[in-house]
């Protein structure tokens, strides 16, 4: 009998905790009470530099994309960037070569294809767009540190 009490009373108390969090509980999220499908349609981002390479930020920064990829396909079968970015394509599509840093394994061992750890490109790769600022942001690149 207390077994089949302490069941029931797990399954109530997993129920509770997988409830989403709302405003009641003094937690909301940026977009408020909006459901996802409800607001405002996307921006029309401007992109100044569509096409051109773009200045980093910073050393280590992955370079950023000068061209959209919202409609690429980018899952664990398909990756459209290797159409283009993978060598020898690259050459035809004169685009840029991916970095010989991701043909090699976690454990550093070279391979003839793009590792598993760097197949979803847009991780670390992202277009660049001119948009305002989500939050309140006092990054300064490494070139304006030297001025």
């Amino acid at each position: 009998m207390k077994a089949t009490v302490l069941g029931a009373a797990i399954v109530v108390l997993s129920a509770l905790a997988l409830q989403p969090a709302t405003a009641q509980d003094g937690i909301t999220s940026l977009r408020g009470q909006a459901a996802l499908d409800e607001g405002p349609a996307a921006v029309n981002i401007h992109r100044p530099n569509v096409g051109k390479a773009f200045t980093r930020s910073y050393r280590q920064q992955p370079p950023l994309v000068p061209h959209r990829v919202d409609k690429y396909q980018i899952d664990i079968k398909a990756n459209q960037c290797m159409g283009c970015h993978d060598w020898p394509q690259n050459v035809e599509h004169n685009a840029p070569k991916i970095s010989e840093t991701h043909y090699l394994s976690p454990t550093g061992v070279r391979l003839n294809r793009v590792s598993g750890s760097r197949w979803f490109c847009n991780q670390c790769h992202v277009p660049q767009v001119q948009a305002q600022a989500l939050v309140p942001n006092e990054f300064k690149s490494s070139n304006d540190m030297k001025k």
